[in-house]
Order: structure tokens, then sequence, then C-alpha cells
């Protein structure tokens, strides 16, 4: 294997067992010690990709967890149909296809948010970068809803992208209080009710 290949290789091996880290047990509480026990590579392997936890932080924010939102919940938004029905058929299939630790843990994501969001410019701005391309991509789709005359033209799309995201994010991180599914079935419920309040 060339070493260019075994090199990327190695980078994503630390990336990958990182984010599983971090999710399972928190950023803060995951040190590079730990994330070379996982990966059974040396310190220097570490520190020849990454300067630091920091960089290391920021690269798993970029990668792993933009390509999760992109691939589960802004990629769908693309497909044709009508807006609201792909909006409820998204963010509906997106909850139902978690695993049972995925429930338990919450939404990756808004973890890392609510963990170090608030203690690092850096970290803000990267998590920020993905909801703001999430955000984005809904509004395009409702506008599109309006344009063919499928949902309200008098709402804001921004405020009913927000809010789908918030409301999303939030259940994700109540399941993790609860033994079942029951919540989940609740927001769908209630995701179904909002949607149809948006109908032309």
């Amino acid at each position: 294997m060339k070493q260019e290949q075994k090199s990327e290789l190695t980078r994503q091996l630390i990336l990958n067992e990182s984010f599983n880290l971090f999710y399972k047990h928190g950023f803060k509480a995951t040190s590079v010690d730990k994330i070379m026990n996982a990966t059974n590579l040396t310190k220097g392997a570490f520190y020849h990709h990454y300067n630091s936890k920091k960089e290391l932080g920021l690269a798993v924010i970029s990668s792993n967890l933009q390509k999760r939102v992109v691939d589960g919940m802004i990629t769908p938004l693309h497909q044709k149909g009508d807006a609201l029905k792909l909006l409820e058929d998204i963010f509906s299939t997106r909850l139902k296809s978690f695993s049972l630790e995925e429930k338990q843990h919450g939404c990756p994501m808004n973890n890392l948010i609510n963990e170090i969001a608030d203690t690092e410019v850096a970290y803000q701005i990267a998590l920020k970068a993905i909801i703001d391309k999430w955000t984005t991509a809904l509004i395009e789709l409702i506008d599109r809803g309006k344009t063919e005359n499928t949902i309200k033209k008098d709402i804001s799309s921004k405020a009913v992208a927000i809010y789908l995201i918030s409301a999303f994010e939030g259940v994700r991180g109540i399941r993790k209080l609860y033994d079942d599914d029951l919540i989940l079935d609740q927001y769908i419920s209630g995701l179904s009710f909002y949607l149809k309040q948006l109908r032309a």
C-alpha cells in the first residue's frame, strides 16, 4: 500500500473513532489517549495528522457530522414531488431509521452544540455552518412549494425551516429520557398536523 493511502486510512480511522467516542462519552471526556487506545495508534500518528484535539474536533464536525446531516436530511430535500409530503416523509423516516443506540444517545450534532458550542468560537462557526446549510436547503424546498402553489405564500420560509430543525433536534434530545419511542410517535403526529396548516 502506498504511503499516501496508508496515511489517509490512518486519518480516517482517527476521525471515525473520535466521532464514536465523542458521541458516546462526550467531547470533553474524550482524551487523545482514549482515542489512541481505540485506534491502536501512537500519539506520534495522531500528531502527524492533527496538531491538537481542538483541530481534530473541527475535522470531525466538518466531515463526519456534516456528512450525516447532508446524507440524512439535506440531500433527500432535492427530490421531486410535493414539498410538504417530502418534508413529512424525510423528517419522520429519518427518526424511524435511528438505531436504539442512536435514540439513547441523541443527535451527535446537537450533543456537541450543547457541550462545546458556547466555549469556543471555532466550534460555534463549524456547527453553525451545518445548521445554515440545512436551513438553506429547507428554505429552497419550501419556496418551491410556494411556487407550485402547494404551500401558503404568506408564511416565512425561514421561520418554518428553523422551526422544523429545532423541533427535530429537540425531540432527539428528549428521546434520551425515555425507554420507548412513544415521544417520537407523538412528534411525528404533531409534525403532520403542523405541516397540514401550511398547505395552500
